[in-house]
């Protein structure tokens, strides 16, 4: 029998985890990249002696990449190191309130009730709710389709049904984690979460409070060699298992014919294929891939309300900070105020919450000596053609006072290199549509099952993987969506 053929549209960590899981049934895989690099988001550049992790640099749930090279009968040690964090993030208040997050959740709860007044038992019972809803979405929720009968005829999910009204779905987290806990800080702490995947703590379900366990129970890690690292080892292992990468190679067209997938079209040339897994953003997928095919279109799916996106400044810094750790974080004096621009006004509050990850405190070569590699993010809105030249320069301004003011150091005068990452950069690069980060917001509460399914329903062979589909954005959701994807194709 002759050995089927997989296309697939993007060499984002989804691709290549599902490139990688096809292999492995026996399929031969291409991968069409139309960038010079491996990784989407998952990306890296060097500018001026400083290397910096372009997207993504918070790792957790390392299970899900090693899984991928036990499948493939490898050891994850000979090809991908990584280290738990002591301390998950340094947090930063306007009134000089300052947390350490300890991995420890008892050390955790304890830091909380010293620096806040908030008793210790109130963290420790929202981490065991947390823990709950975990249990009773992962299996259903992130590691299945939600778009096949079988999911819901299985009995874990008839228990996660049964169950379905502690995962707090009808509250926002805001009111929530407001009824949980005292202390405004706190509060403000745990609403932060909503913006992992790129969601408003005001609007989004409670359901959104599981995010914490995967930190807290699970815990965060630095892969040795940076986050790209995690890139360059699945690369290193697809091509090991025979999966050809193309990259400057820009698929242009799905071929459809009788309602089944047949290949791509890229350089004027049609690459046939048995199955066509498609990584770009589902909506440029459909806009630009399936253009020719308008009534395939799922109209309500993208025309679904978009996440947020970010504003990157990569600085390089002649000067270390020792009260800062691999992340940290500045809060905003008004959090509300703060995600109403973004959701209400479409611009940036005047204090947006600043993150600063600087990889150098365990890379130290990402750093020339005595220096440090900061990587300085706010959470913005989509591209919706706002002046982003002078919101980029009015965030700048601000970023700078703030961090001036609490480090009390004058950091504008420390910065000697500096690169940009904004809305408009990020959709260009990586075809994520307006530049929102995970795809659609989660601010509906019904927003996991309103994502794009893994597989088309109407073209036969045509499958989506990545942050745009089922489960969602980030890298433990994109591995997942792999996943899935790839059990679905038989």
């Amino acid at each position: 029998m002759p050995q089927k053929k997989a296309v697939i549209i993007g060499a984002g960590v989804a691709g290549i985890a599902t490139a990688i899981r096809l292999a492995v049934k026996g399929y031969a895989v291409e991968v069409y990249e139309s960038n010079s690099y491996p990784g989407g988001k998952l990306s890296e550049f060097e500018q001026d002696g400083y290397r910096f992790d372009a997207g993504p640099s918070l790792f957790t749930m390392p299970q899900y990449v090693d899984e991928l090279f036990k499948l493939a009968g490898k050891s994850p040690a000979d090809y991908f190191g990584y280290q738990k964090l002591d301390i998950v993030c340094n947090y930063f208040y306007d009134d000089g309130t300052r947390l350490s997050a300890y991995a420890d959740t008892e050390k955790f709860a304890r830091e909380i009730e010293s620096k806040t007044g908030e008793p210790a038992k109130n963290v420790i019972s929202h981490l065991a709710k947390s823990s709950d809803i975990y249990s009773i979405t992962n299996h259903v929720f992130l590691e299945r389709s939600l778009h096949r009968l079988k999911t819901y005829l299985r009995w874990d999910t008839l228990l996660s049904i049964v169950r379905f009204p502690k995962i707090d779905p009808f509250r926002t987290m805001h009111k929530a984690n407001s009824s949980g806990f005292k202390d405004a800080r706190v509060v403000q702490f745990f609403n932060r979460y909503a913006t992992y995947n790129g969601s408003d703590p005001y609007q989004a379900p409670a359901t959104l409070n599981v995010i914490p366990h995967l930190e807290h129970h699970f815990g965060a890690y630095f892969p040795h060699d940076g986050m790209y690292s995690i890139t360059k080892s699945l690369v290193k292992l697809a091509e090991e298992l025979g999966v050809k990468f193309n990259y400057n190679y820009k698929a242009d067209e799905i071929v459809v014919i009788n309602n089944a997938a047949k290949g791509i079209r890229a350089k004027g040339q049609n690459i046939l294929a048995d199955v066509v897994v498609s990584n770009m953003d589902i909506w440029f997928t459909y806009q630009r891939l399936l253009g020719k095919y308008p009534k395939l279109h799922p109209q309500k799916i993208l025309n679904q309300e978009r996440s947020s996106s970010a504003l990157i400044f990569y600085w390089g810094v002649k000067k270390q900070f020792p009260e800062l750790d691999l992340h940290n974080i500045f809060f905003s004096a008004d959090y509300k105020a703060e995600f109403e621009h973004i959701w209400k006004h479409q611009d940036i509050y005047r204090d947006p919450t600043v993150y600063l990850n600087i990889s150098s405190k365990y890379k130290t070569d990402d750093a020339p000596a005595g220096c440090e590699n900061w990587f300085v993010m706010i959470n913005v809105p989509a591209n919706n053609g706002q002046d982003w030249d002078k919101l980029i320069a009015d965030a700048r301004k601000n970023i700078v006072y703030k961090l001036s003011k609490i480090l009390g150091e004058e950091i504008s005068a420390l910065i000697v290199s500096e690169s940009i990452l904004d809305p408009r950069s990020i959709e260009s690069k990586t075809s994520s549509y307006k530049g929102s980060i995970y795809g659609t917001s989660s601010n509906n509460q019904f927003a996991a099952f309103l994502r794009h399914a893994n597989k088309s329903s109407k073209v036969k062979g045509l499958y989506f993987c990545g942050g745009s589909v089922h489960p969602g954005g980030g890298i433990p959701l994109c591995l997942l969506s792999a996943k899935i994807t790839a059990d679905l194709i038989s």
